[in-house]
């Protein structure tokens, strides 16, 4: 018998909320989710395809005796502080809450526990994990999806957009029902609750070392000099990105970026033969983006940027067999190891433990070799306790492997 066809959920059951935009909707709003009972269901829509700062610019909330809410904090100028009163006190349910909770800090938003129901669907063995696929399968529903990559600095936003945002919290908290159960089913909810744990109380990422490196096709630039005016170019960009809060991308592209570097321009004329230079915008800023390009020839060798990006971490793994046999043999026994656990209970192996932490674990074993000096090393690469008691055995023989 084949499976019922899901039925299309175009719009939230009770409607589309108005976006609540002043301090007297968003007491009322507060006052209806105080009376409410059980999590907070929570979702935010950014604009990081147009705006250079990744902020929110709606917030969404379902709680159940609540209904939703859709929340401007632009229009409120941030001031969020009676709704931090509220759900800052109850748990939240997020869809892959490591996007939302950076945002959501910076408004004074702060979960005390979570639920994500992205990464439960992921221990509980779920292939595809995107929100709309796991509604369709577990609840029968399909979700109007379509606006996630839209520009949610847009105002007024349009309806069709506000369904869809309406619609991302509007089955969060029964998915989370679901999931829970099956985690609970498998053995796998605390598990659970200690990766909800780890994505709640992690610490914001230092900066990038030298992040003008991950310019898409810079592996075509070869030499320092070039490198130089791709970091040159990039840097001004970044600057005026942030200065305009656009996007870097729809200030100068990658792609022109490396264009520039590679024709290597003698003069703005030059540069505004090639193709994004030579639109009307650009023209105009030919010769601004001509003086980074003719710092970088300027530049001693001594300042000239290494063709090798920095790390701290061992090489990639291609290069092992070269560099440290006996490390390649550690890390291919461990990753054959960590697969058969991860296909035994049915988790991707990178939940099971981070492919970066077993690289480092096997290009550097620790100095006690045995379960325990394994199981310490995890513990300061920050495994959680379920993840070690799966896997430091396992990782531990794998490391007396040689070549």
């Amino acid at each position: 018998m084949d499976p019922a066809e899901p039925t299309p959920l175009t719009e939230p059951v009770e409607g589309t909320p108005p976006v609540i935009s002043d301090a007297s909707a968003l007491a009322e709003a507060c006052q209806r989710l105080e009376a409410a009972h059980g999590a907070i269901a929570v979702d935010t829509e950014r604009a990081s395809g147009y705006r250079y700062w990744p902020k929110a610019y709606l917030v969404q909330l379902r709680r159940d005796g609540a209904g939703t809410f859709l929340v401007d904090p632009v229009a409120l100028d941030g001031e969020l502080a009676p709704l931090a009163a509220v759900v800052n006190d109850a748990e939240w349910v997020l869809h892959a809450a490591s996007q939302d909770l950076p945002c959501l800090a910076e408004l004074n938003l702060h979960p005390p526990s979570l639920f994500d129901t992205e990464l439960a669907g992921r221990l509980a063995g779920y292939d595809r994990v995107a929100l709309g696929t796991l509604v369709e399968r577990l609840l029968g529903y399909r979700l109007e999806k379509g606006h996630s990559a839209a520009d949610w600095s847009r105002r007024p936003l349009p309806q069709d957009w506000l369904n869809y945002a309406a619609l991302d919290v509007e089955l969060l908290i029964p998915l989370r029902e679901k999931l829970e159960a099956e985690l609970d089913s498998q053995g796998k909810l605390e598990w659970a609750r200690q990766e909800f744990e780890a994505v709640r109380t992690a610490k914001p990422p230092g900066p990038r070392a030298e992040p003008w490196r991950r310019t898409s096709g810079i592996h075509k630039i070869r030499s320092p000099r070039g490198l130089a005016a791709v970091r040159a170019l990039w840097e001004l960009r970044d600057e005026m990105a942030r200065k305009r809060d656009r996007a870097p991308s729809r200030v100068l592209p990658d792609s022109a970026i490396v264009a520039a570097v590679t024709a290597d321009p003698k003069t703005a004329a030059d540069l505004q033969k090639l193709p994004v230079f030579s639109g009307r915008v650009q023209r105009r800023y030919a010769s601004t983006w001509m003086r980074p390009l003719q710092a970088a020839k300027a530049l001693p060798a001594a300042e000239l940027p290494s063709p090798a990006p920095p790390h701290d971490g061992p090489p990639p793994p291609n290069r092992w067999a070269d560099k440290d046999p006996d490390a390649a043999a550690r890390l291919s026994a461990a990753r054959a190891a960590l697969t058969k656990i991860a296909e035994h209970h049915q988790l991707p192996v990178e939940n099971l433990l981070l492919p970066d932490l077993v690289r480092r674990t096997c290009w550097r074993p620790p100095a006690e070799p045995g379960a325990e000096g394994v199981a310490e090393a995890l513990r300061t690469g920050g495994a959680r306790p379920w993840q070690i008691e799966l896997t430091a055995a396992a990782l531990a023989a794998a490391l007396a492997a040689t070549a």
